[in-house]
Order: C-alpha cells, then structure tokens, then sequence
C-alpha cells in the first residue's frame, strides 16, 4: 500500500500535473493541503475517472484539505474536533477517513506568520487540538497515521541554515514542543530517506533559487502509530515533482506499508 502527502499549492493549477503523478507513482490513498478552491469546485469527477474516491473540506481560495483513495474511504470527520477558531472563521485544515486497513488524517497546520502575531498562539492551539484529536487512534492497535504540511522543521538538521530563520517560525522552541507533544501520544516520526542530497527537504521557495540550490526545509511529515510503522517498507521524497514549470513548491513525501 502507497500513501503520500503532498500541498500542492491550488489544485485547480496543479490539476494536470496531479492526475499525471497519480498514475505514474500507483498512489494508494494521497493526502493534499492548500486545495485553495471551494469544495463544490473540486475536480470529483476528473478524479473518479482516474479511479479515486475523494473526502474534502474546503471553503474558498485559502487553506483547503482533501484525501484521494483508491481502496476505501470510511468515516470520514472534516475538520479538527475541538479545533480553536482563527477570528471566529473554523478553518478547513484537517479531514480524516479509514483507507482500507489504515486510519489518516490529512492537515494543514496553520502557518503561524510570526511569532508574536496572533497566529502563532492559534498555531499552538490548533497543535493541541490536534493531540487531543488523534491520542485514541495513536495509541491504538490499528495501523495510523497524520500526514501533512506541519509548517514546523522538527530539528535543526531539517532547515538549509539556522541562521536564516533565526528569530521566525517554524523552528522556534515552542512549535518543536508542540511536535513533541504530539509524538508523546504514540506516534514516530517516519523520516524519508535523503536520496542523493544530505538531507529530505520537501520544501523549497520559489524565490533565489532554493529549489536548484537545495535551500529547503522539511516541514511536510508524516507520523505514525506503532503498526504504522512496523509495516514501513520504504519513505521517499519525490524530489521529481518539484522540478519543471507549473510545480508546487512542496515535492510529495511517500511512504510504502506492507499491510
């Protein structure tokens, strides 16, 4: 079984490229942030021809969340139980369904902008939502798995340079508590390997070029439960999808289980 996650910065602009990396990587069951669309306008049937079924939450032009699944989509829960509000507006940042033997969650953790705007305190809180949101099905028996953009690099070695982010978020020690904490319910983070560079970015900007200079960051991850992990057999960042016109500039991070 092949389970990805990838923003995909707007799927109306990177529908093309989404239905042609569908089909060439045999992906299972896909995890999207930033749709950036309202759900009446998502690609439904473009993608039921290309035989995936679809749970979405989406609300218009920011944010967006979705999951595409060939072997099942069950139970499905839009949104972030107990989630905070963000000026007043519950934004659509988490969707969660059971793909045949395995339970995912796709998020899109708030980005915080910096760190003594409001939004950084709502990144904290939605953080510990989510913890509280996902301690049962962590710590169960059952293979599972949260998958997504966590706007957060978990160590040092996940970020180009430290000294270029000194001061912003995304590294700072209060976000990588929050990522603690959510690992402290019973899920490992599972890393991709690195391939041919030191290290598996999975986002590069598209400014000065980063992408070609590999000035990146790793901030899409997954986390897994116990039997989520014994059944990895390989974790991988498509590098390839980054590159080329009309790219995101976030590359998919997949992850093969034996389940």
């Amino acid at each position: 079984m092949r389970i990805a996650t990838w923003n995909v910065n707007s799927i109306t602009a990177r529908l093309p490229r989404l239905l042609a990396w569908l089909e060439s990587s045999g992906t299972d069951v896909l995890c999207l942030q930033e749709a950036k669309l309202a759900e009446e306008q998502f690609p439904f049937e473009a993608l039921r021809e290309a035989g995936y079924e679809a749970a979405v939450n989406a609300t218009g032009r920011w944010n967006g969340v979705a999951m595409l699944s060939r072997v099942g989509l069950e139970d499905v829960v839009k949104g972030l139980p107990g989630g905070p509000a963000y000026e007043g507006v519950e934004e659509p940042r988490a969707v969660s369904a059971t793909c045949g033997p395995v339970r995912v969650w796709s998020v899109y953790v708030p980005n915080g902008r910096e760190v003594d705007h409001p939004h950084y305190a709502y990144k904290l809180q939605w953080f510990e939502a989510l913890k509280a949101a996902v301690a049962a099905d962590a710590a169960g028996a059952r293979p599972f798995a949260v998958l997504g953009d966590y706007n957060v690099a978990p160590t040092d070695d996940d970020v180009f340079d430290t000294a270029a982010f000194e001061g912003l978020t995304h590294v700072t020690p209060a976000e990588r508590a929050a990522l603690a904490d959510l690992r402290a319910t019973g899920l490992a983070d599972i890393v991709p390997r690195p391939l041919k560079y030191d290290h598996p970015y999975s986002y590069w900007d598209y400014r000065q070029l980063a992408f070609p200079k590999n000035r990146g960051m790793r901030i899409d991850l997954v986390y897994g439960n116990a039997p989520f992990a014994d059944a990895v057999k390989d974790a991988y960042v498509d590098r390839e999808e980054r590159k080329g016109k009309g790219a995101s500039d976030h590359a998919p991070v997949v992850v093969d289980l034996e389940v």
